[in-house]
This record gives C-alpha cells, structure tokens and sequence, in this order.
C-alpha cells in the first residue's frame, strides 16, 4: 500500500504541473489509510509563532512595510509558504510563516526550530548537481549549495511522515519550483533519506536559519530548466572540483560563498557518502534515527 500510495503521489504531482510552476502551491491529498499525519494532525488549532516562542508575531501589513525593497516573489512566498515547527526531537508542534520563521531575533528569542530538507542530486557519472542562490533570495543570496534546499510546508501530502514520505513529496514540489525537474524524473520513492541535522546560522543582521534538516540522495539523468527567480547559476562537479569550491570559500577567492547548512554536510558527511553513491549501497549508510545537532 505504502508503494502505491507514493506512485499516487507522484502521478497526482504531474498532473499538477500545468501553467507556470503553479502546481507547487497547490497540496497533493492522499486518503490512503495509515499514510496521513497522526489523526487531527493537520486539522487542529493552530499553534502560531507567538504561541510557540512567546513573542508577538509580526503582521503581513507591518512587514510588507518594513521590508519594501525585499523582490517581490521572495516576499509572497515569505507570506504564502507556512512552515511546520517542530521540537528537538523532530515532533511537530505546529507552524508559521516562512517570514517569521526566518528572523533571527525571533529564532534567538524563542529557540523556534522549523522542519527542512537538502537534496543531492547526482548524475550516473556521479558528479553533485550544485546550484548557486539568486540574488534576491532572502537568505543567503548568491551563496553555492547542494541541489536544492527547502522546507516542507504546513498540508497534508508534506506531514505525511511514513517513510519520509511528506519531506519526499516536497522535495520533488520544490525541485521542479527551482530547477524545472519534472516528478516523472524524480520518482518520491527514489529519494534516499540518510540522516537528518539540526543547526543554526545567521544570515545577515536580521534574517537566519534554525532547521531540521532532512539529508535526501538520488542518482539520477535529469534535465534542468532554471528558475531564475530561485537560481542564479548550477553546475555538476566531481569530488575534486567541489573539494576546490570548498577551499576557494575558506580562501575568499573570486567571491565564491559555501551556505551553512552545505559546508557542514560536506564537513561531517559528503565524502563518505559519496563513496556509497559510487558503489550504489547509499541504504547502508542511512541513519533516520539520529538527530546530529551541529
């Protein structure tokens, strides 16, 4: 049943994906039994910022006013996209926007941790699909990351926790948001989850991260087409070109920018793992048991 509820999935989220990129706003329901979040999950009252962290939540009015330069994509899905939170050990408690969920003033005061993913992308020659940033990007603009980073959002078919399944969907939704993969490409059954991290990172003076982010790994020929709203530039790389990425951002050379959340996956665990992509035994390596904080 599970096997056949994820094709669903997958099959629902080509039917979606119509117009320009709409279907990423749209939610993807599935009523197969014991696949939906825990009974009245999705349902029940909401738990704001304010009621998680005990502090003020910031109004759409009073940001848009406060934030007049932000591009104005950035700031629609800062208002449209709502966040699942969740505590240390990965529970959901509810959620909020992605706006407040962003501020560090928030994150600093009230520990408010929300749920993410990072996925890497390798092709059959085993080279790592990187993306750079765009400009606007509210955080880390123009920053080099793995393939694709997000978040799962606050609706059913992205709480769906069997097997990963919802951070799976959600990945696939956001791959094609980004870089115009389409899900016949990304099968959600072929996203290997192999261990989740919890870290903090201030971007600037006002915005940061505070994730619990799920690590997703897939081999797989794709074709891309760019969003330039999202993307500013990808590339493949081998293990020594990204090993010299990585040094020409220690060095400060040619303005070159690592994100956060990347440099601790390629400091605590891309190599290894890369070993298991080359040798196609990446279950071995999983670990969805542990929660490593960084």
């Amino acid at each position: 049943m599970a096997m056949a509820t994820v094709r669903l999935l997958a099959s629902a989220s080509v039917s979606l994906g119509v117009g320009r990129r709409s279907w990423s706003r749209l939610a993807v329901s599935s009523s197969a039994s014991g696949l939906l979040p825990r009974p009245g999950l999705a349902l029940r009252g909401r738990r704001s910022f304010a009621a998680a962290a005990g502090g003020a939540v910031i109004g759409k009015a009073d940001a848009v006013d406060a934030d007049a330069g932000m591009d104005a994509v950035q700031r629609r899905l800062m208002f449209e996209d709502e966040c699942i939170l969740v505590d240390e050990q990965d529970n959901v408690i509810g959620h909020e926007s992605k706006y407040n969920c962003h501020l560090m003033e928030k994150i600093d005061s009230g520990n408010v941790l929300h749920r993410a993913f990072s996925v890497f992308l390798f092709n059959s020659k085993y080279e790592l699909l990187l993306q750079q940033r765009s400009a606007t990007k509210v955080t880390f603009p123009l920053v080099w990351t793995n393939t694709c980073c997000s978040h799962p959002l606050y609706r059913e078919s992205e709480l769906i926790e069997e097997k990963c399944l919802g951070v799976r969907n959600a990945a696939q939704r956001k791959l094609f948001d980004e870089l115009g993969i389409t899900a016949e490409d990304l099968p959600v059954d072929q996203f290997i989850p192999l261990g989740r991290m919890l870290y903090k990172a201030p971007s600037d003076g006002k915005w940061g991260e505070h994730e619990l982010d799920y690590l997703l790994f897939m081999v797989r020929d794709v074709k891309l087409s760019p969003n330039p709203e999202e993307v500013a530039d990808v590339k493949y790389m081998n293990r020594d070109q990204l090993k010299e990425l990585h040094r020409k951002a220690d060095a400060g050379e040619d303005g070159v920018k690592l994100s956060p959340w990347f440099r601790l996956v390629v400091d605590n665990f891309l190599m290894s793992w890369w070993d298991h992509v080359e040798q196609g035994t990446l279950q071995v390596a999983a670990d969805m048991k542990t929660i490593h904080k960084l």
